[in-house]
């Protein structure tokens, strides 16, 4: 019915949904196969890294230009970020410096699907750090606050340890589409200690009336899978609630004080990847 009242539609539309009279069911299936194939190889090849920084478009044209080539215009506007949608990743269009003819530019950052938070995290700190004028007014961006609401599907947990970015528990997170934040420190009230007889090794954070700031990651956890999280943390381990260095609470990993007399006190050490790149420093 919709191609039947053609000229109630923009011409361009209708010229790219009536072409799908082009092609069968077949073909149909056999461009699905293709596009789940191709899906695949992008998100094993993501995996990889945190994030991309593309171009939101390659160039600009005027709309005179574009009214003469709307469809090859606008396709070539998407060379770097079409690819998204179709690939179920999250993306992000952020207003970039202007071109040295004075004409707008932007990137756009891509990551796996549900990292959406993370990138208007990044986003906003990108922009703020470069501090750019509100378009082409001239006028300075209006002050905000940075900081997104704690999301309500999620656990904000701070790890310290094991479960940190490459070490040997970060599957227990990333297999539960947990989501890195950032890394940040604790306040300077805690000390950190190497555990003994654990495996794989295993650090022991507690809370004193002195101490230091901890490295740490945030990691958001889906709410409806935290309770299995926590049923895999072995003792002497346990989640608490953590102070972070700018005020914030958060869960994370403390430790139960009875096994601390045995373990290494690494404070000093401001964090576990420092404790570990040590002892390979000092085993050499």
């Amino acid at each position: 019915e919709m191609l039947a009242r053609k000229e109630e539609m923009d011409p361009v539309v209708y010229g790219i949904v009536a072409s799908g009279n082009n092609y069968s069911a077949t073909d149909a299936f056999k461009a699905e196969y293709l596009r789940a194939e191709l899906t695949r190889q992008i998100q094993q090849t993501l995996s990889q890294f945190d994030a991309l920084v593309v171009p939101t478009s390659p160039t600009i044209h005027t709309l005179e230009e574009m009214k003469q080539e709307p469809v090859r215009f606008n396709s070539q506007f998407g060379t770097y970020t079409n690819f998204t949608n179709l690939a179920d990743l999250s993306a992000l269009a952020l207003p970039g410096p202007f071109r040295e003819d004075g004409l707008p530019a932007g990137i756009t950052l891509i990551a796996p699907a549900w990292y959406d938070r993370a990138l208007v995290t990044f986003g906003q700190r990108w922009q703020a750090s470069q501090a750019l004028s509100l378009g082409a007014t001239g006028k300075s961006q209006p002050a905000t606050d940075s900081a997104l609401p704690a999301s309500p599907l999620h656990v904000r947990v701070a790890v310290v340890g094991a479960h940190l970015t490459g070490m040997p528990l970060n599957h227990q997170l990333t297999r539960r589409d947990a989501v890195l934040v950032e890394e940040t420190l604790t306040a300077a009230c805690y000390r950190l200690y190497a555990l003994a007889n654990t495996t794989p090794p295993k650090p022991g954070l507690a809370k004193g009336s002195d101490g230091a700031s901890i490295v740490v990651e945030l990691w958001d956890i889906p709410l409806a899978r935290f309770g299995e999280f926590v049923a895999e943390i072995p003792s002497p381990l346990g989640i608490g609630t953590l102070e972070l260095a700018d005020g914030r609470l958060v869960k994370g990993f403390i430790c139960e004080p009875a096994v601390l007399p045995e373990a290494t006190d690494i404070t000093e050490f401001g964090g576990w990847r420092n404790w570990l790149t040590r002892k390979e420093t000092t085993h050499v």
